[in-house]
């Protein structure tokens, strides 16, 4: 089944065209909890790994004020949790001869944002080695850092910067800002401008100040490659980005029974900080794809 997120309910370049030429493309995920297979893009679903690779682990010291691993647990295995396919997301800067990028994390708090620390694979599909994977679990994991099996519904959204708009333009935008939402309810930074959820590509949804990483090789600015999201939506946020198939016939999400709201808004059941996320970047232009990771909490 599609999903599709509503127009949005005010025509953002036309009330300010300044950010029009910032608009960039942004898929949205819309994981939802299912039986992908290892060949399939997915959310914490089965992936396929060489048979020639050893399955990576985490050797970092880690944190005992947050989720950490039993006392000397030793290596930690890490967790399958986003697997995306080219096919099904070609915008995604895939390294020459590879159409499979894989995000694997150690499920435990790191120093760096007290979340998961994530690695990222690109692998050609084709190899004929890649094979369904059965990688240990790893001890004493919480819950919170492991995704339940999703499948993914893709679509292309626009996403306009909030956090990110440069300070002169927001500093000029905001008192229109102000006024359209006095006037129509409706807020630039929760409804009109960024993306909502697990997604590729677009612009982080940053719950701070923005902290772009810079490329260790190149030194330039690294792009966004995709955020993987507690939920879909929040409080603030839902009237614009829950799916048009999701919505309740009779009322608001928030009258669903938790249940049935939960498996639209935190399908994969993470919960990364207080409803954040974790930002990973890559610089598409060193053939290699440095990467870096933020935590939005």
């Amino acid at each position: 089944m599609v999903r599709t997120t509503p127009p949005r309910p005010l025509d953002v370049e036309g009330r300010f065209p300044e950010v029009g030429p910032l608009r960039r493309e942004a898929v949205r995920l819309h994981p939802r909890r299912g039986e992908p297979g290892p060949g399939e893009s997915s959310l914490g679903g089965p992936v396929r790994w060489p048979r020639t690779e050893p399955w990576p682990h985490c050797t970092d010291d880690h944190p005992r004020a947050g989720y950490a691993p039993p006392r000397g647990a030793g290596p930690v295995p890490l967790v399958p949790v986003l697997q995306l396919l080219a096919a099904d997301v070609p915008e995604l800067p895939y390294p020459e001869g590879t159409d499979v990028l894989q995000v694997l994390w150690c499920p435990f708090d790191h120093e760096e944002g007290y979340a998961p620390r994530p690695e990222v694979y690109w692998w050609d599909g084709s190899r004929a080695d890649l094979a369904p994977a059965d990688p240990p679990r790893p001890d004493g994991a919480h819950s919170s850092y492991l995704p339940e099996p999703c499948v993914l519904h893709p679509e292309r959204v626009a996403d306009y910067p909030s956090w990110d708009l440069p300070e002169s333009l927001s500093e000029e935008l905001a008192d229109r800002f102000e006024q359209v939402e006095e006037e129509t309810g409706w807020s630039y930074e929760y409804h009109l401008s960024v993306a909502d959820g697990t997604k590729a590509g677009g612009y982080p949804t940053w719950s701070q100040d923005p902290d772009w990483p810079d490329c260790p090789e190149c030194g330039a600015r690294m792009e966004h490659l995709l955020s993987v999201a507690s939920a879909e939506f929040d409080g603030e946020t839902w009237r614009t980005w829950l799916p048009v198939e999701d919505a309740p016939a009779v009322g608001e999400i928030w009258d669903l029974p938790y249940e049935e709201r939960a498996a639209v808004q935190r399908a994969a059941d993470l919960m990364i900080g207080d409803m954040g996320g974790l930002h990973l970047f890559t610089c598409p232009r060193c053939p290699d794809r440095p990467y870096a990771h933020r935590a939005s909490a």
